[in-house]
């Protein structure tokens, strides 16, 4: 299996993180005011183009390989370079919301991915695309962690269930749409169009920006940088993705080039806890909060449950591809009843987070995923389509149904200034745990297809790789049961 195949999800980062701050623009009626939609549409313009260009992109690998004439292992750099980026500016997000504003760095965020599209879009080479995802990644990796906060924001702790369900669209559409699309751009134009097409979407976006209230989060005592934190937590987090992208290349996570940039990292992020915990000033994250019980048991359901999901939208592509020999178009289509699925899940769930405590919808949730991911353990090289088709959907329901509350208890009983920096907190596991939970299955699928030479032996290794997913989901399980019993909401 190629590290094309291993990263053609990699990058893809579901982004729902609600808060429980004071609302701005919210009113005392149950609906979402007209100008939260407003804004929540706005934002999402500029949301949906990235989530989708991350998984547009890697349809066009062998595509891009050809054209520049180069390897497949050195254009895989075109998503791993972004994927870097993105992991790279995660912890500045927090700071620059409060040093700046939220409306200030969400357009120079959408500024930066525009200018990376466009430039993509002319790359004359191998190196320049490389360098201008790269560009791409600094604006999309700032730009996802500010929807979740100022939507958030804006509706108030009452409403934020409803805005999950606008906040969790980029993660419904982007595994479904992403393949499909680049397959027909890829199949029928040029793969110049992907990036191009982002260019008038997001200049829309930010024309639209201009015009809309975005809650202001600025905090004076915020000014000062913690420099030696960003020089400790920045690199320690694209050291591990880094190491982590390089376990599928070497099958092994005992191989150097893994072992060495996870050593790294994972002592670069210890040595920032520490600093963190022993600074007096504002530190990029604040660790602190995971003396708390609620936040340190959602968190882990975050990223568990990332894990999971993540794995699931790279093996069932994999599996249309290499045991059914679907292009990537037709396994593309194929996804469509898991982002059906997902998208009645979060469109009930946003209702119900409001009104219901969020461990037993996160249960609910869980065991429609384990019931699913149990489905695929059995996997066969000729088990129906229809079957499948019906697991993917029960699967999306369930990733919908515990996406939304999962999100929502992260955030309850912070305080305001504490927003911007538990949501990068959670953006990092989010990261993480997709990145680890890939790494592990991309892995574990090429130990177990190297000794099977045959179809059916190949689907069999895939319904074996299943079983770590449902691992990552018993894990998010037991995480759900520590946290916290919380009140009824108020209705």
């Amino acid at each position: 299996m190629t590290e094309t195949a291993i990263l053609s999800y990699a990058d893809y980062m579901t982004t729902t993180a609600p808060t429980a701050s004071t609302p701005v623009l919210a009113r005392a009626s149950d609906s979402l005011p007209p100008e939260v939609t407003k804004l929540a549409l706005t934002l999402m313009l500029g949301g949906i183009m990235v989530a989708l260009d991350m998984t547009m992109v890697n349809v066009a690998l062998d595509t891009l390989a050809r054209d520049f004439h180069t390897s497949v292992a050195s254009i895989q750099w075109v998503s791993t370079g972004y994927l870097l980026a993105l992991a790279m500016v995660i912890p500045l997000t927090g700071w620059a919301v409060e040093r700046f504003g939220a409306k200030p760095i969400w357009l120079a965020s959408l500024a930066f991915f525009t200018t990376g599209s466009m430039l993509c879009g002319i790359a004359w080479s191998a190196p320049s695309l490389i360098a201008f995802r790269v560009v791409q990644g600094l604006g999309g990796g700032m730009m996802m962690p500010l929807i979740q906060s100022v939507l958030a924001r804006a509706a108030g702790p009452d409403r934020v269930g409803r805005v999950m369900g606008v906040v969790g669209v980029p993660a419904m559409l982007g595994p479904v749409l992403g393949p499909v699309l680049g397959g027909v751009i890829v199949s029928g134009a040029s793969w110049r169009l992907i990036f191009c097409i982002n260019v008038p979407i997001c200049l829309a976006a930010l024309a639209a920006s201009r015009r809309v209230v975005i809650p202001d989060m600025k905090r004076p005592a915020a000014f000062r940088l913690d420099m030696l934190g960003l020089s400790l937590l920045s690199p320690g987090l694209v050291a591990i993705v880094y190491g982590l992208s390089q376990a599928g290349t070497h099958g092994s996570f005992a191989d150097g080039h893994v072992l060495v940039p996870l050593a790294a990292g994972i002592a670069l992020i210890l040595a920032f806890a520490i600093h963190a915990l022993r600074t007096r000033s504002d530190p990029l994250i604040d660790v602190r909060l995971f003396r708390g019980r609620r936040f340190t048991s959602f968190s882990a359901v975050v990223f568990f449950f990332s894990m999971a999901m993540l794995g699931t939208a790279l093996l069932l592509p994999l599996y249309y591809q290499q045991v059914r020999a679907q292009d990537a178009l037709h396994a593309g289509l194929l996804l469509a009843p898991q982002g059906l699925g997902m998208g009645v899940a979060l469109v009930v769930a946003s209702r119900l987070t409001d009104r219901v405590s969020a461990r037993p919808m996160i249960l609910v949730g869980l065991v429609l995923a384990a019931t699913a991911t149990f489905a695929y353990t059995q996997i066969g090289a000729h088990t129906s389509v229809s079957l499948l088709s019906v697991a993917a959907f029960v699967s999306g329901a369930g990733i919908g149904a515990a996406l939304v509350p999962a999100m929502t208890g992260v955030y309850k009983g912070l305080r305001d200034e504490a927003v911007p920096r538990a949501t990068s907190s959670i953006r990092i596991f989010q990261q993480l745990g997709g990145s680890f939970g890939i790494a592990i299955l991309a892995v574990v699928l090429q130990q177990e297809a190297a000794a099977r030479n045959t179809t059916a032996g190949l689907a069999g290794a895939f319904g074996q790789t299943f079983w770590w997913t449902l691992a990552f989901i018993a894990l998010a399980l037991v995480a759900t049961l520590m946290a916290p019993a919380e009140p009824r909401p108020r209705r």
